[in-house]
């Protein structure tokens, strides 16, 4: 990626699978067989705050643009039929809520520390405005990265100043906290799980920021001689290469465990750079995030140390070397586990080649290979603010239709009970009125309905809902034929169907 490296709410206690238990892809139906079709399919967009690339514009803007700023970013998601925003909330050891681990952070205020005036927290306003309007709300953070060359000052509460000891300089002007030591990794855990204690985010989501790129250094090594000499005089016998990777696997295990002992429901994704090694595939060319990002990405997919998983494949279908169906197709030989493997796609890009036909054609790619788990995270929303014929095309073509989040089976099998549903004709219309046995277990509600001789249509309507009105005749004048609902709980399962032959039709 460029520059790339989320109030509390009730829901019912989930067991987790454990997660070393493999789940049988032919035996996991992603959806209510007595629904009349499939509607599940991951559909995301990164929004940046590292720079301030996509929210808010600039450091300090006025509390109250911010907010218009970020409606308008979700409204945008919510009417192009998107499910899911991944929100950057910890850009650089800061924070774009209130924190008691680390400063607030200057992409948002201006000034490293400095709380927004007048005071709002900004990651449960987008929690709020995004459940508002269906969307779940993952929280990005970057684990290691210390301070960015945009982000201001580096200021007393900077972890440069309080905690230099666990911090490195790199030669283009970032600070990096050394993934080695033991202070960084009970920090970075700590800033996670404060998140998915007091927040009521749907997942806690890292990007391919782990050691940093070799480029940011000079090439140069990265500067971590001190600690790995400690290792060494304690008679430690990796290698270089293995015991930076060793850190950073117990690193994300130790996340993705602690996550489900907490909160079952909160996914755990992770977007790696696109390719493991170069050769793997035999066809595949560039850079070896294995060797040189130290991220043995593929290691965390097949011990299913994450919930879904979001490759970086922001290459053409045709590129020989990193071509993207190519890729796909490799990463999802290594899901042993059957998680969620929803590519990162790169959204229109003249510079790079890109066309909005691209977009469309990696996206049916990924609906043709993944079929029973669809998906998609998008690089980043700020094309599909800027250009209205991107968008457009999305909504008209492969986002006509509105979807929900597929399950999760390793998390939760258990569908929330069946709603009550009562139907009643009144001047023309149907007025479909329900209730359920247990609200907490409720996320979503799913309307079917169907005009004699017509297909199935289906509307996902928010939790709050309890009432929708169908007219008795469409447009073409035919009758409304059949009526079904289903609640949907907080991991994607839906109820059993509650389905209604309209009298008379």
């Amino acid at each position: 990626m460029i520059f790339l490296g989320v109030g509390c709410h009730s829901s019912k206690e989930v067991t987790p699978r454990a997660p070393e238990k493999t789940v049988d892809r032919d035996q996991f139906v992603p959806w209510n067989p007595e629904t009349p079709y499939n509607i599940s399919e991951f559909r995301a967009a990164w929004v940046a705050t590292v720079a301030n690339i996509n929210w808010p514009s600039k450091p300090g803007l006025p509390v109250e643009d911010q907010q218009d700023e970020a409606i308008k970013l979700l409204d945008r998601l919510k009417n192009h039929h998107f499910n899911a925003v991944i929100l950057q909330v910890r850009p650089q050891a800061d924070a774009l809520y209130e924190s008691v681990y680390e400063p607030w952070s200057y992409y948002l205020t201006g000034t490293q520390g400095e709380p927004p005036k007048p005071y709002y927290d900004p990651l449960a306003f987008w929690i709020r405005a995004a459940h508002e309007r269906g969307l779940e709300l993952h929280a990005w953070l970057n684990p290691y990265r210390a301070h960015h060359t945009t982000g201001g000052e580096i200021s007393e509460q900077s972890i440069i100043k309080t905690h230099p000891e666990l911090v490195v300089k790199l030669e283009n002007g970032m600070y990096w906290m050394d993934p080695s030591l033991k202070g960084t990794q009970e920090r970075s855990l700590a800033v996670v799980m404060d998140i998915v204690r007091r927040y009521d985010i749907d997942g806690i989501h890292f990007d391919d920021y782990f050691y940093p790129y070799d480029s940011y250094n000079k090439g140069k090594d990265f500067p971590d001689t001190r600690s790995w000499e400690s290792y060494r005089n304690s008679e430690g016998g990796m290698s270089r290469g293995d015991w930076r990777r060793d850190h950073v696997n117990r690193f994300i295990k130790q996340v993705y465990t602690e996550i489900k002992a907490i909160k079952p429901y909160v996914k755990f994704g992770i977007s790696p750079f696109g390719i493991w090694r170069p050769g793997y595939p035999e066809s595949i060319r560039g850079y070896d995030q294995y060797e040189r990002l130290y991220a043995d990405a593929r290691l965390w997919l097949q011990e299913g140390w994450v919930d879904y998983f979001a490759p970086q494949l922001y290459w053409k279908i045709s590129a020989l070397g990193q071509s993207f169906p190519v890729l796909l197709g490799w990463w999802e030989n290594q899901n042993r586990k059957q998680r969620h493997l929803w590519p990162g796609i790169r959204l229109q890009s003249r510079k790079e080649g890109l066309t909005i036909d691209e977009t469309v054609n990696q996206i049916m790619i990924t609906r043709g290979m993944l079929p029973k788990s669809k998906g998609s995270i998008h690089w980043s929303i700020g094309p599909l603010v800027e250009q209205d014929t991107l968008a457009d095309r999305l909504i008209k073509g492969p986002y006509r239709k509105n979807a929900l989040v597929p399950p999760s089976p390793w998390l939760d099998n258990v569908p929330p009970q069946k709603p009550l549903v009562d139907i009643r004709s009144v001047n023309g219309f149907q007025i479909i009125s329900w209730d359920h046995p247990d609200d907490k277990d409720v996320f979503r509600w799913v309307l079917y309905y169907q005009y004699r001789d017509k297909p199935w249509q289906h509307l996902i309507i928010s939790r709050s809902a309890r009432t929708y009105e169908l007219q008795h005749s469409d447009n073409d004048n035919s009758p409304l034929q059949n009526i079904g609902l289903t609640a949907v709980d907080r991991t994607g399962n839906q109820s059993a169907f509650f389905k209604v032959v309209v009298a008379g039709n």
